[in-house]
């Protein structure tokens, strides 16, 4: 009994050391549903919120959120669009790229994105998502 305990305890510190280890998070979005787009950001926040750093790609559908003309849909219960969300996340500090794919496939420019938003370069969001200290999610 005693050894069970000594390894779960030894399991629970070691999580808790390796949470601490965790530089930040990835997110991959890709999604076109407003629910999955607001989780996405709502992680991300949360993750900011613990000091971590937060590195966003927005593809495809998911790259509607950086257009300066997309609106999106309201959720409850914050009364925000993910929209919204991803504005709050770039001004504390939220790194945020769109994939190179998805401005030609749009006939759109550089110019169609809101501030502080730019193209990922896909040597340099690679690495990132090879990082041992980063966690990589996808929606």
């Amino acid at each position: 009994m005693k050894l069970f305990f000594s390894v779960i305890a030894i399991f629970i510190l070691g999580s808790n050391l390796y949470a601490e280890n965790i530089k930040g998070l990835n997110v991959l979005v890709t999604s076109k549903d407003s629910q999955t787009q607001m989780m996405s950001m709502v992680l991300s926040m949360m993750s900011l919120k613990q000091k971590k750093a937060v590195n966003i790609v927005l593809c495809s559908d998911g790259g509607n959120l950086a257009l300066k003309n997309f609106k999106g849909e309201v959720l409850k219960p914050m009364n925000k669009t993910p929209k919204m969300m991803l504005q709050a996340l770039i001004k504390k500090g939220a790194s945020v790229k769109v994939c190179p794919l998805f401005l030609p496939n749009k006939n759109m420019k550089k110019s169609d994105l809101i501030h502080n938003v730019s193209v990922a370069k896909p040597m340099e969001v690679a690495k990132f998502l090879l990082k041992d200290d980063f966690k990589n999610l996808t929606f």
